[in-house]
């Protein structure tokens, strides 16, 4: 269960996540080394949910520079997951 967890990081809720999620497909924020057959275990075990498909994408780290400090955000993977028809992922702890 805890191996779960260290897959999937957190969900991702922007604008265009949030307006993607109309169409049963939801973000999230993954291990950078997992894979899609680890991403699909892991959500459907934690959410008890049935997938149909996934899209995985690679986001690099963006060079920064505050107060006159260089610096560079961490690389991350984020992955689109698209349900079967009639499943529903809620993760805003049942608040209605």
């Amino acid at each position: 269960m805890n191996n779960l967890y260290n897959t999937i990081l957190s969900p991702i809720i922007t604008e265009k996540a949030t307006k993607i999620s109309e169409n049963n497909q939801f973000v999230f924020k993954v291990k950078i080394s997992s894979n899609k057959k680890e991403i699909k275990e892991a959500v459907e075990k934690l959410f008890k949910v049935k997938i149909k498909n996934i899209k995985t994408i690679k986001i690099k780290g963006k060079n920064k520079v505050f107060k006159g400090t260089k610096g560079k955000r961490s690389d991350y993977k984020k992955a689109v997951i698209c349900l079967k028809k009639g499943e529903n992922i809620d993760y805003s702890g049942g608040i209605s």
